[in-house]
């Protein structure tokens, strides 16, 4: 089984894979305060939490977006398993082009999603990753990344709602009845959910455009079940694309 790891700012999220069927998928909070017997010890009872034994793991590759977390997630996962897991990074085989100013500057995760895209869907592409910020990137005719547009994510828009404001109180992010809401909670939600849905629809058109023609769409990510359904175009939802872009790196690399 190879395991792999995507951390991000808010979780890391990990599953594995015993060729192209994925087994298993856990999250537990990116805490940077964490250290690494205490992500040791995270990773091996959501293992167990799976019936998963870790001595079934052949191999490990990680995609990280938060370097101060790389030493202790690689100490973690060595203690684990005694073994070395693959970062991905400059150096690593991607089988796509990196077509932009500064190629290793460009997010792992990232990588991972176009990589998955790519072989399994086709190009060209768009790929929606909504996270802790939403990432629209694009994928050409032959499979090479040409760029990535940033959003702030939509817990971000929500958080900063309630922090930016006197009145407007913390809430939980759930679907209000319509978009025009009639108390403050609903009010808050119908903003941060049809916001985003009609700023990826709007985003879509644009990136379409400029590209010069109309790009199938994938979207994945912790927020994408959540917000895709409210969108308007034709999207197809893959939650667990930057892991199984992470499983094709494996194979390209191991």
């Amino acid at each position: 089984m190879i395991l792999t790891v995507d951390v991000g700012n808010t979780n890391i999220t990990f599953g594995g894979f015993e060729k192209d069927e994925l087994k298993f998928v856990s999250r537990i909070s990116a805490n940077m305060q964490r250290t690494e017997d205490e992500f040791a010890v995270r990773f091996l009872e959501s293992m167990n939490l799976y019936g998963i034994d870790s001595k079934k793991i052949t191999g490990i590759i990680v995609a990280s977006v938060v370097p101060p977390l790389n030493s202790s997630i690689k100490k973690a996962i060595k203690f684990i398993f005694g073994k070395e897991p693959i970062f991905v990074g400059p150096g690593v085989k991607s089988g796509i082009g990196i077509q932009c100013d500064i190629p290793s500057s460009v997010g792992a995760d990232i990588i991972a999603a176009a990589v998955a895209t790519h072989y399994i869907y086709g190009s060209p592409s768009l790929i929606i990753d909504i996270g802790t910020a939403t990432k629209m990137t694009v994928v050409n005719h032959k499979g090479a990344f040409i760029g990535t547009s940033i959003i702030p994510g939509v817990m971000m828009g929500l958080n900063a709602l309630s922090d930016g404001t006197a009145q407007l109180p913390k809430i939980s992010l759930e679907m209000p009845n319509g978009v025009i809401a009639k108390n403050t909670a609903d009010c808050m939600r119908s903003g941060v959910l049809f916001g985003n849905a009609s700023m990826i629809d709007g985003m879509i058109d644009r990136i379409n455009e400029e590209f010069g023609e109309e790009l199938n769409v994938y979207a994945t990510g912790g927020m994408a079940g959540t917000v895709i359904p409210l969108c308007k175009h034709s999207i197809v939802l893959d939650e667990y694309l930057v892991l199984k872009g992470l499983n094709i790196l494996y194979r390209k690399n191991s």
